[in-house]
């Protein structure tokens, strides 16, 4: 583990795994980088530089809360960046990090080389999910033994109403199984100031974010699992069309942590992105 210091003051902390040239890696939660392992033996290709974002995994917890804002933690990455003698860096981000991950490519576009989102939120540059998306996902598992519970709750979330989150987490997943369990519950975030800042009001600001995004001229890669309903496929293709070279990848039988559930695939598509 190698720590470093935020603007604000706050002791960061990544740790590196892999060969090769770098790419810093950004993780959801906002929780520890430390559920993304090895991305399913990426770190084969090129070193991978796994933060983990203030408050989370070994990083520290900032004086205030209003840092945790998404947009306010583009700092943290360039500071990862200056940190670590880059000029340009490659970024790959999961889950909630993309929207992190983007936000820094608008505001320092030729900062970036290339870009890989996984199972991207899109909040940041405003494209539309809604819950007609995630049914017709959804109902395409009717046949798992888990569905029945899985699909009450989800309802019950698309109405507003005060459902069983851990009841749709199959959902996220290409297969159910023991190993999904396991890694289900070591990614869980367990700051929850640290995911109620992330998102709070002013941290997206979608007029703004895509602007920024025209003056990306590299490539980016955004892939999802056919599966995910955090990131349903149509919302990713459409986030694609935001890059001027983007490339919209579905990994087929997979959810949202694709590396996890078809690794060979997942590593051959970003690798081959990537190198």
């Amino acid at each position: 583990m190698t720590t470093f210091r935020a603007p604000d003051g706050t002791l960061l902390a990544h740790r590196a795994t892999g060969s090769g040239e770098p790419v810093i890696c950004l993780p959801g939660g906002p929780t520890g980088a430390g559920y993304l392992g090895d991305l399913g033996g990426l770190a084969a290709y090129r070193r991978l530089i796994l933060l983990d974002p203030r408050g989370t995994g070994r990083s520290a917890r900032p004086e205030g809360t209003a840092s945790y804002r998404c947009d306010r933690q583009v700092g943290d990455v360039e500071a990862l960046r200056v940190h670590l003698g880059l000029a340009r860096v490659d970024l790959l981000a999961h889950s909630g990090g993309a929207n992190l991950a983007m936000q820094y490519a608008a505001r320092h576009p030729r900062r970036v080389g290339r870009l890989v989102l996984i199972g991207p939120g899109v909040r940041a540059v405003g494209v539309p999910i809604d819950g007609d998306m995630r049914r017709a996902l959804a109902v395409r598992r009717a046949g798992e033994p888990w569905f029945p519970a899985a699909f009450a709750a989800l309802e019950t979330i698309i109405d507003g109403g005060d459902g069983d989150w851990e009841a749709v987490a199959p959902f996220l997943w290409g297969r159910w199984d023991a190993g999904a369990r396991r890694h289900h519950a070591a990614g869980r975030p367990d700051n929850a100031e640290a995911v109620a800042g992330f998102a709070a009001d002013g941290a997206f600001d979608p007029a703004v974010t895509p602007a920024g995004l025209a003056g990306f001229e590299g490539p980016a890669l955004l892939l999802t699992g056919a599966f995910d309903l955090n990131s349903p496929p149509s919302a990713v293709a459409a986030c694609a069309e935001l890059f001027h070279r983007g490339t919209f990848v579905e990994q087929p039988g997979a959810g949202h942590y694709p590396w996890v559930d078809d690794p060979g695939r997942f590593v051959a598509a970003v690798a081959s992105f990537l190198v």
